[in-house]
């Protein structure tokens, strides 16, 4: 995944990318956050700090993001693989409790067709994630340009193929929120205090 924006000028359009998609991601859950506190007032259906607690879960993924977009692969892997561990680490924890939190408001806030797809998509990305770290910490180099035969090339490879299936996780995930998100308005209050 990271491999793809570890060379100028690629590396610069990686990194906008990524901080790009991480604030969009935190619009997405803090929308979601209020979304499920405003269905929570009439349903009661979750923990107002259980609903708090998610959303922390996912900023701090968020946050992992533009560590990753900041520091390349190979000019401070250390912190890379920190930012990536945040990342991947949190989204997973992020979807799947989501993914309760959609079945607790079942049947009035959500279909039990769409939690099964949430869930689905949680427990592939959890699944992806184990093996991802595993192969990830069995790489002995940090390097791009791998070809077949080399050492860690195996490793390699089994990581890439779990991380882009626990970042496609993310986005097929994000877009279950589509129907929910069709009826909620967003209103702005600017009331002005007079002393």
């Amino acid at each position: 995944f990271s491999d793809t924006g570890t060379k100028p000028p690629e590396s610069g359009v990686f990194g906008f990318m990524i901080n790009i998609s991480a604030l969009l991601a935190a619009i997405t859950m803090y929308i979601r956050y209020l979304l499920t506190e405003k269905q929570n007032e009439t349903s009661h259906f979750v923990r107002s700090s259980c609903n708090m607690f998610t959303l922390c879960i996912g900023l701090m993924g968020c946050t992992g993001m533009g560590i990753v977009a900041t520091f390349q692969e190979l000019a401070v892997p250390s912190v890379h693989d920190i930012g990536a561990l945040v990342a991947f680490g949190s989204g997973v924890v992020y979807i799947t409790l989501q993914s309760i939190i959609s079945y607790k408001s079942c049947p009035r806030w959500n279909t039990y067709f769409v939690c099964h797809i949430r869930m689905a998509i949680s427990v592939i990305s959890c699944i992806a994630f184990i093996p991802m770290i595993v192969f990830a910490s069995k790489i002995s180099m940090t390097k791009i340009d791998w070809t077949p035969g080399e050492k860690d090339y195996t490793y390699h490879f089994m990581s890439a193929i779990c991380e882009w299936t626990v970042a496609f996780g993310f986005i097929f995930f994000f877009l279950t929120f589509i129907r929910d998100f069709q009826g909620f308005s967003l209103r702005i209050s600017t009331e002005i205090h007079e002393d």
